[in-house]
C-alpha cells in the first residue's frame, strides 16, 4: 500500500484534486481497482494535511453475478459508508438496445447514477478508479479510432451537476493493484461484463505488451506524449465533460 500511496499522493499533489473540505463519492464496483482507490483514500485521510471526508458508492448494474453484499462487507470492515444505487444499464445497453459496442453508453448510464447519488448525499467530488494502464489504453484508441489525441482528464469539472471528477490512480501501475489485492488477499467481485476480454481496450492492452517487450520505456514514453501535447487537463487542473 505504501506505493500505492505514493503514487496516489503524486497525482493527488499535482493535479489538486483534494481541497479541505471536500466529500468525495469514491466510485466501487467492486474490481481491485475500485477497493484500493477506497483503501488508499481510507488510509490518506489520516495524515493528509487537507481534512476531506469520503463516502463509498455502488452502482448495480444488473448483472446476473453482481453481489453488492461483498462490497458492503468491505466498506463496513474499513468504516467507509457505503451506499448503492441500482441502474438499468445491462438491460438499456444489451437486451434492449443490443449495442455492438456497448462500453461507452454502458460507462455513460453509470455516470448518470453516480451523479445523482452523490448530490444527493452532499458531494462534491467523484472520485474514479482509472489506472495507468487506462490512461494510455484510452490515448491509443482515441488515436487509432477518432484520430484524435487526448484521454482521461485528470480533473474534470461538469457544469450541469457541479460535480468535479478526480482520478486519484491515474499514475498507478496495474501490476502494483494486482500484487495488492493478490498479497493482502482481498476478494473481487468475478468479471460479468459480455465484453470483457473481448473489447477494443482489450485490444489496446494486448498491444502496448506487445510493444513494452522491444520497447521497455513505452509507457513512459506515451505519457510524455500526453504531457507534451498539452492536453486540456493536464497542464490545468478543471476541463469540463459532457454528462447526460
Amino acid at each position: 500500500m505504501q506505493k500505492i500511496l505514493g503514487y496516489m499522493r503524486k497525482a493527488i499533489d499535482e493535479f489538486n484534486m483534494i481541497e479541505k473540505g471536500d466529500k468525495i463519492a469514491v466510485a466501487v464496483s467492486g474490481g481491485k481497482d475500485s477497493f484500493t482507490m477506497l483503501l488508499g483514500l481510507k488510509n490518506l485521510q489520516r495524515f493528509y494535511p487537507k481534512k476531506f471526508e469520503i463516502i463509498a458508492v455502488s452502482i448495480n448494474p444488473g448483472f446476473e453475478f453482481f453481489n453488492s453484499n461483498l462490497i458492503k462487507n468491505f466498506c463496513k470492515e474499513i468504516q467507509v459508508p457505503f451506499y448503492e444505487e441500482h441502474s438499468h444499464a445491462k438491460e438499456i445497453v444489451f437486451d434492449i438496445r443490443k449495442e455492438k459496442n456497448p462500453c461507452s453508453l454502458c460507462a455513460n448510464l453509470r455516470r448518470g447514477a453516480l451523479n445523482t447519488i452523490a448530490i444527493k448525499e452532499g458531494c462534491n467530488k467523484i472520485a474514479l478508479g482509472h489506472n495507468e494502464e487506462d490512461v494510455l489504453e484510452t490515448f491509443l484508441l482515441n488515436l487509432f479510432y477518432t484520430g484524435s489525441i487526448n484521454t482521461f482528464s485528470p480533473v474534470s469539472y461538469m457544469d450541469r451537476s457541479k460535480i468535479t471528477l478526480i482520478r486519484p490512480m491515474i499514475y498507478t501501475p496495474e501490476k502494483y493493484i494486482q500484487n495488492f489485492v493478490k498479497r493482502e488477499k482481498i476478494e473481487v467481485l468475478p468479471k460479468n461484463c459480455p465484453m470483457d476480454g473481448f473489447s477494443k481496450r482489450e485490444d489496446m492492452k494486448n498491444l502496448i505488451k506487445s510493444f513494452q517487450k522491444d520497447l521497455p520505456y513505452i509507457r513512459s514514453n506515451l505519457y510524455g506524449a500526453i504531457k507534451r501535447a498539452g492536453l486540456e487537463g493536464w497542464n490545468i487542473n478543471k476541463k469540463k465533460e459532457i454528462e447526460l
